[in-house]
């Protein structure tokens, strides 16, 4: 897909494209895409993006309290509401397969997923909503680029046990609603100064590097242990 870029938003992505080639090796997205990942491994990481997404939701509806006009916040606030949802229902659906049942379930949020949730909720809470919308916006737009080319190559192939959930990042309305969010960053950042900027590239930079953390983390099936 050709997204439709701004001065801002285009500068953002030509800044995480290092961390970007290191997304697409990672080992769970490579075997998530050739079928071969191990269940127990695709379980930690559809839970552990379960309890990320509860807490990515209430960072939505924050953002959306603090936006500057009624159009932004109608659509934060939808993103909040009808697409984390909508996810969450996926995740029913994929972690109901018999394939899956045996897998062991972690009760609890790793600390990656912690640490990426507290700095998006910080952000949207201290931050100024520029910089609020450029610390979402990796989670939308990196799994969205993510998810079109593992689409294309799981379709590839039949019987791909992943091929529900993977498909899900291809669907037309994710897309949609990705470019839209693009539009507010670059929106927002038309509106700032050079120091807002300054902290928007920043914000958007760290929050795609925790987008690779999570991956290699849940990968990694990271150990959660009380002090």
């Amino acid at each position: 897909m050709e997204w439709r870029l701004g001065t801002f938003s285009a500068q953002a992505w030509e800044a995480t494209e290092s961390i970007r080639r290191r997304i697409d090796q990672l080992p769970l997205l490579v075997e998530l895409a050739d079928g071969s990942l191990d269940p127990a491994r695709f379980v930690e990481y559809i839970v552990q993006d379960d309890f990320y997404l509860r807490g990515y939701s209430r960072a939505l509806s924050l953002l959306g309290a603090r936006a500057p006009h009624s159009l932004a916040t109608e659509f934060w606030a939808t993103s909040a509401g009808g697409a984390v949802a909508a996810e969450q229902i996926m995740h029913r659906q994929v972690l109901g397969d018999p394939r899956l049942a045996a897998a062991v379930r972690p009760g609890v949020a790793s600390p990656t997923t912690r640490a990426y949730v507290n700095f998006l909720q910080t952000a949207v809470a201290y931050e100024s909503y520029p910089v609020g919308v450029a610390a979402v916006l990796p989670c939308y737009w990196v799994y969205a680029d993510v998810g079109l080319s593992l689409a294309e190559r799981a379709g590839e192939l039949s019987g791909h046990p992943y091929s529900v959930w993977v498909a899900a990042y291809a669907d037309q309305s994710f897309l949609q609603a990705t470019q839209r969010a693009i539009e507010l960053l670059d929106e927002a950042a038309e509106g700032a100064d050079g120091a807002t900027r300054h902290h928007m590239l920043t914000a958007f930079v760290d929050a795609t590097h925790y987008e690779e953390l999570f991956w290699k983390r849940s990968y990694e099936r990271e150990v959660w242990a009380p002090v």
